[in-house]
């Protein structure tokens, strides 16, 4: 691994969460209609996931601080795994018109309703699944908040592909540090997959291989 970042947090800690209502609402229902990453889980009541994701300008800051913190260039190729209604993607675009915008998602809604200006580089894919590009492609391939929602093994391969397609590597994933951010996240995760603690998910990262950058986000 390399080292720790900060990118994604300063978002993440902008949103308030009531933990123990989300527990009580028929979770284990509401856990299966989210995993299913379809209409209600975007843009459906707020039970089954986002309670409506659309765009506010939030992600133009973490695109800032991406091509900081990583030297990225305006022809620069980026790939972003799992990347949901990709508006992540759409600020590095604007921010870097001639770059190579690449990004994925299991959900065909999510992708289409991104914007039109990087559709065309959105595939519906898995992160677990051989990525079809060939090694060292990318200048950063990113994954955000995306990777908890795998199961061991799947996570072995997705981490593999990452770290085969990419120059420079940062994901960010859910974990805790003490009992009390453990007990809120699993009050509030809806399709983790991967409930671990920092020193649990170092070690995975470690044990398949991983080298790039990583960020953790915990429900304090």
């Amino acid at each position: 691994m390399k080292q720790y970042r900060e990118i994604i947090t300063p978002l993440h800690t902008r949103t308030s969460r009531e933990y123990l209502p989300r527990m009580t609402e028929d979770k284990v229902r509401c856990m299966a209609v989210a995993k299913r990453y379809g209409q209600d889980y975007w843009d459906g009541d707020k039970c089954y996931g986002y309670g409506g994701y659309r765009y506010d300008g939030r992600w133009k800051s973490v695109a800032e601080r991406l091509i900081e913190t990583y030297g990225l260039k305006s022809d620069a190729r980026i790939l972003d795994v799992g990347c949901g209604k990709a508006y992540l993607l759409y600020e590095l675009k604007k921010l870097l018109p001639d770059a190579q915008i690449r990004g994925f998602d299991p959900s065909l809604y999510a992708l289409e309703d991104a914007f039109e200006e990087i559709r065309e580089g959105l595939i519906v894919h898995r992160a677990e699944n051989p990525y079809p590009w060939p090694d060292g492609h990318f200048d950063l391939v990113l994954s955000i908040n995306s990777l908890h929602n795998l199961e061991v093994p799947e996570l072995k391969n997705a981490l593999a592909e990452i770290e085969r397609t990419g120059r420079e590597k940062f994901i960010c994933v859910e974990s805790y540090r003490n009992d009390q951010e453990q007990f809120n996240l699993q009050c509030w995760a809806l399709t983790c997959e991967a409930f671990f603690s920092e020193r649990a998910w170092k070690w995975l990262f470690k044990e398949f291989g991983y080298t790039g950058d990583y960020e953790f986000i915990y429900f304090e």
